[in-house]
């Protein structure tokens, strides 16, 4: 690539911004970020949420004047290799990057939505952006009624920051455990059993059906946030006017009821791939790349959650940065490939004054047949440890309540060594 060869990357997210600053100043990069507010970290949201960071603290390096906010590309034009936006500007290229990300999944609830209309319930949240986490932070008082749908990692995080929060915290999870895809059921008990501890109520294998709702209703107080009530007038705007539905209550497949003043949907996220799709790329869960990041379009590459490589969407920060890095040195001569990323889940449970419960979970979780597993488990200091081997391989782990080993367990994983001495990498010392 030549500094005069025009780079487009559409998405001003992590992704994104991580290529712009890779390729460094002197390339001719656009970046074409569709929220007008500066870029920040999606990982750091929960926090926020909770009250433990402001939302400047979220924000990533700046980009200069390398990123367009507040600009929608509307349309790619593969042939005039132009990207069309919604300001009516059009930016050409000689290499297009798709960096579009994700949406959060809104699952198909009875009354989630009105007839002909797409405007979420008062009260109901989304919980994939800065304004999502603001809007719904607006609606938090101690001792509001928060439903939470969803028991995956982005289900488990909003749970415990609105119990931060001071909210009356209910989780309502379809499969049989919390964090079924990172966790085993040890591990998930104990995960169970530490949000049980902050107050908040858990049924797992339980379905929800819909919602109830009412025009009338106002939230339990007569002071709402100044931003709530921006999001409510907003809301009628959009279905053109008419008092705006208000969440009352979450219905159950069972016919249980919970009431609610508050609804967050964590029910995961979903690759952003239609502007991909009408282009006439090739897509299925994603955008499908090759080792390069190429798609089926030689010009046109893809990178972070919107990408599909050797048939797996990640949707974790770790791949979207390493995807980036990848694509840096493709486009810059280097004889590069990227061929997949091995994603480390942690995460930290806390409220105040209680002692926090750290989590980590890599590779596989669940042993095969002919699998060996080592556990250590000591039930007086919460802490939980499990490694699943392969042959003379590492293949998977879980550790609770204490990482310190974390770091040697996950290079020996990622190198895919043989452990000289398991027992060691287990204990507290961390292997050294």
């Amino acid at each position: 690539m030549t500094s005069d060869q025009r780079v487009v990357v559409i998405g001003g997210g992590l992704a994104g911004l991580r290529l712009a600053q890779r390729l460094g100043p002197a390339a001719a990069v656009t970046v074409l970020g569709e929220e007008a507010r500066a870029p920040y970290n999606r990982v750091l949201l929960a926090e926020v949420l909770a009250g433990r960071y402001a939302p400047e603290v979220t924000a990533l390096p700046a980009p200069g004047p390398a990123l367009r906010r507040g600009i929608r590309a509307v349309r790619v034009d593969r042939a005039e290799r132009a990207v069309h936006c919604d300001d009516g500007t059009v930016a050409r290229y000689d290499t297009l990057v798709l960096a579009t990300g994700s949406n959060a999944v809104l699952p198909p609830l009875r009354g989630l939505f009105e007839p002909e209309g797409r405007a979420l319930p008062d009260g109901v949240h989304a919980f994939r952006t800065m304004d999502d986490c603001l809007a719904l932070s607006a609606a938090l008082r101690p001792g509001v009624r928060a439903v939470v749908i969803g028991g995956g990692l982005l289900g488990v995080s909003a749970a415990r920051a609105l119990a931060a929060r001071g909210a009356q915290v209910v989780l309502a999870q379809q499969g049989e455990r919390l964090m079924e895809r990172q966790l085993d059921a040890e591990a998930s008990a104990l995960l169970l059993d530490h949000l049980t501890g902050l107050g908040v109520e858990i049924h797992t294998e339980c379905r929800v059906r819909g919602l109830t709702t009412d025009p009338s209703a106002a939230p339990g107080t007569s002071a709402r946030p100044a931003l709530e009530d921006r999001v409510r007038a907003e809301s009628g705007k959009r279905r053109g006017g008419g008092a705006p539905r208000r969440v009352t209550g979450v219905e159950l497949a069972d016919g249980y009821r919970l009431d609610a003043d508050v609804v967050v949907l964590a029910c995961g996220v979903r690759p952003r791939i239609g502007l991909a799709r009408a282009a006439g790329l090739t897509t299925r869960t994603g955008i499908v790349v090759d080792d390069h990041l190429r798609t089926s379009d030689p010009r046109i590459h893809a990178i972070g959650d919107c990408a599909e490589h050797d048939g797996r969407a990640y949707g974790l920060a770790g791949a979207a940065l390493e995807q980036a890095d990848a694509l840096a040195a493709v486009l810059t001569g280097e004889a590069s490939r990227y061929t997949g990323t091995r994603a480390l889940t942690r995460l930290t449970l806390t409220a105040d004054g209680d002692r926090p419960l750290d989590l980590a979970a890599f590779g596989e979780t669940t042993a095969l047949p002919g699998d060996d597993v080592v556990r250590l488990a000591d039930a007086t200091r919460r802490t939980y440890r499990k490694v699943v081997l392969r042959g003379d391989r590492l293949v998977g782990g879980v550790l609770l309540g204490e990482l310190s080993t974390v770091g040697a367990l996950a290079r020996t994983w990622e190198g895919e060594e043989s452990p000289h001495d398991l027992f060691h990498l287990l204990t507290d010392d961390g292997g050294h």
